[in-house]
């Protein structure tokens, strides 16, 4: 199937080099669309929607922001660290908005899985279901979701 002009600009804002120097296809050679069918798939076998991630990393995110680039503690169960950076972002599929650069770390206490996120990523999974691709630096794994923040 031909990529219509709309589709051929998304994949190209998601390559290197265009909206951020890694891109956010990692090593990934599939077209953005089928990552996002397979991670679609993914979330209906693990029993989770895009709303109840992108819900609970924002929970994370608006909980640690305050904590000036050190961690805290959250529900007793999660060590966060949130670390502001200059400027911000938009968005790659073309929506409207800005979204604050800064990376959110997690670690789950109770199994030791760690992960990491941007705030343009909750905005990803929320409104394009895109996870990143695979070998992307901030590629998130539904599976590793579910066990570290649920």
């Amino acid at each position: 199937m031909k990529e219509t002009p709309k589709e051929k600009k998304i994949h190209k804002n998601l390559i290197p080099g265009q909206m951020s120097i890694e891109g956010f296809l990692g090593k990934d050679k599939r077209n953005y669309s089928e990552i996002i069918s397979t991670d679609r798939a993914e979330l209906d076998r693990l029993d989770l929607t895009t709303k109840m991630i992108a819900d609970r990393l924002q929970y994370f995110t608006d909980s640690a922001f305050e904590s000036y680039d050190s961690s805290i503690i959250i529900d007793e169960k999660y060590e966060v660290n949130y670390k502001s950076f200059r400027g911000k972002l938009i968005c790659p599929f073309g929506h409207p908005g800005v979204y604050r650069k800064g990376m959110i770390s997690l670690m789950n206490l109770g199994n030791g899985i760690e992960i990491n996120w941007t705030p343009l990523n909750i905005h990803m999974i929320s409104d394009h279901c895109f996870f990143e691709g695979k070998g992307s630096i901030h590629r998130l794994e539904p599976m590793i979701l579910k066990d570290a923040i649920f």
